[in-house]
């Protein structure tokens, strides 16, 4: 008869190792040598450890596997690391591929950043877009790209780069990465966007330059209970190196979500740029209290446009509910009362630390946020005196030509200038533990961004990105950027089917939206949900439709 002998589990060999050799180096010790009390010593460590693995309850693989299970978590702590250094291709990575990274790295660089032996992209891929070049290219445009932002009530018009940094806040950033931005700004006469942390000693000390976004912290123009300072504001406002305001309604990382920055993280040279107290939790709310309807929203742009001299005021949102937009365009109908630009930042943007569903399944990706609101201006008339940012992983010449193609003025990046300052996409931003430098408030981390080296990094990249766009350009055949149309920019439609952005897309002629009857896919329903004096839908859905109907017939 077979015995029944209790079989002891594989799975506790290596404690059991341990313990044994713990008893053996005791003996040895106490026998041989008192040397052998090191490796005692050790074995000994490693069976404690094991043994608290076995009682803990947090863990259970660790009560499974004591001490080897501890290389499950060792391995899954550096599996990014391994994936991009030995597993990663060049089409891989994401948010960025390295082949993207690469050229950023190169361009900031100053070096060759050709491709070798060919695409690596698959071209038959329902993702893949391109634009077509001239059998008759122009010469290369020696002009400066530039674009000028001010609709007929801006007093002091302000003339962009065609490509600049978008909002990333002193806090998020390290104050090296600031000062290497905006230095890196200055010396390439291209604009730097504060984001919602306000302008800090870094900015100033840089000299660049600034976009001051104001968000729903009103940092930089706070009161103590947190609502926007008048006075504040205009004192601010009104330095010459604040060249435009713009008014953060969401952005595409995480769009209708506020923030909290925790007590202990508001260091003394956070509190001074953001005007809040030291080492008090820091709010910044999921909407703004300065304005609760779009026709109040104009009224405040008026307010910091008069408060800030006349500079161009605007407005920066991902597109969420569209007749939520549509109620600023029939709010600027009804008052008059225009913004000189607005920005639209894509649901793919991605600077700000968000949870994952705000991440990933929330807010309008750019292409089709960017094409919805320059149709809405064009449909109403206001496109003329209204320009048109765009942001949302916008770091290649093709990118940019796409996003003009599609209705765009000029681009912001973000991530592209993070590259270009030292970022390695080790994705570790909100942990404080940067490797880099860049995105932590640690001083000894961010000590290891030599401040010009990084700011001639930056120049370096805007110049040679603008340098490839004016190259792109005259390959197909255009004299400006300003000249891409929709017909130039070809996507895939369904499986087989090919067709410019002309076709592929709806695209809304001048003043369409005015007619007292239309009925366009996409814009109609919307339109006739939307009221200048709420931000909420005035009909339902069903009961737009229904209306529509009704007009169709009649």
């Amino acid at each position: 008869m077979r015995s029944h002998l209790p079989v002891f589990p594989t799975r506790y060999n290596v404690l059991a190792f341990c313990l044994v050799l713990t008893v053996i180096f005791f003996v040895e010790m106490l026998l041989v040598s008192a040397y052998f009390f090191w490796p005692f010593l050790v074995f000994a460590v490693l069976s404690g450890i094991g043994y608290r693995d076995m009682r803990q309850t947090k863990h259970a693989v660790l009560r499974n596997y004591p001490l080897s299970g501890h290389f499950r978590f060792m391995f899954e702590s550096i599996r990014p690391e391994l994936r991009q250094y030995f597993f990663e291709s060049n089409q891989d990575g994401r948010p960025f591929s390295r082949e993207r990274r690469s050229m950023v790295y190169d361009r900031a660089k100053n070096i060759e950043d050709v491709l070798p032996f060919g695409t690596e992209q698959d071209v038959y891929d329902g993702s893949y877009s391109w634009v077509n070049h001239s059998i008759c290219p122009k010469p290369h445009n020696p002009e400066d790209l530039r674009v000028t932002i001010g609709g007929p009530d801006c007093k002091q018009p302000y003339s962009a780069s065609i490509y600049n940094i978008s909002a990333m806040s002193f806090g998020s950033l390290s104050g090296n990465a600031i000062l290497a931005l905006n230095k890196g700004a200055k010396a390439g006469n291209f604009y730097h966007d504060t984001g919602e942390g306000s302008v800090s000693r870094y900015h100033r000390q840089g000299g660049g330059d600034l976009v001051w976004e104001l968000g729903s912290g009103y940092f930089g123009c706070r009161a103590d209970d947190g609502t926007f300072d008048e006075a504040k504001f205009a004192k601010q406002a009104v330095e010459p190196q604040i060249k435009m305001i713009e008014i953060k309604m969401s952005q595409g990382a995480k769009p209708g979500h506020g923030g909290v920055l925790p007590g202990p993280k508001v260091t003394e040279e956070i509190a001074e740029a953001r005007g809040v107290p030291v080492g008090v939790d820091c709010i910044s709310p999921a909407s703004h209290s300065a304005f609760s309807t779009p026709v109040e929203l104009l009224e405040f742009i008026v307010r910091l446009r008069d408060l800030s001299g006349g500079k161009p005021v605007g407005f920066k949102l991902c597109i969420g509910h569209r007749w939520e937009f549509m109620a600023i365009v029939k709010a600027m109908l009804k008052t008059g009362i225009k913004p000189d630009f607005i920005v639209v930042d894509g649901a793919e943007g991605g600077t700000g630390a968000a949870p994952v569903e705000f991440a990933n399944r929330l807010g309008t990706p750019l292409r089709q946020g960017l094409t919805f609101v320059h149709n809405c201006l064009v449909g109403t008339g206001l496109r003329k005196d209204i320009k048109i940012g765009a942001s949302g992983k916008l770091i290649s010449a093709f990118d940019i030509a796409g996003a003009m193609a599609l209705g765009a003025d000029w681009v912001n990046s973000a991530r592209g200038f993070m590259f270009a300052v030292g970022c390695i996409q080790s994705q570790s931003c909100h942990t404080n533990r940067c490797p880099t430098g860049v995105a932590t408030q640690d001083p000894l981390r961010q000590k290891a961004l030599v401040v010009p080296d990084k700011a001639q990094r930056v120049e370096n990249f805007h110049r040679n990105t603008v340098k490839s766009l004016m190259e792109f350009t005259a390959a197909a055949g255009l004299d400006h950027p300003r000249e891409f149309k929709p017909e130039h920019f070809y996507l895939r439609e369904g499986l087989r089917e090919i067709m410019p952005a002309s076709a592929a897309l709806t695209w809304l002629k001048k003043g369409a939206l005015l007619d007292p009857v239309h009925d366009i896919p996409g814009y109609s329903t919307y339109w006739d949900m939307a009221v200048p004096d709420s931000f909420v839908a005035a009909k339902t859905l069903e009961a737009a439709k229904s209306l529509q109907h009704h007009h169709n017939h009649h």
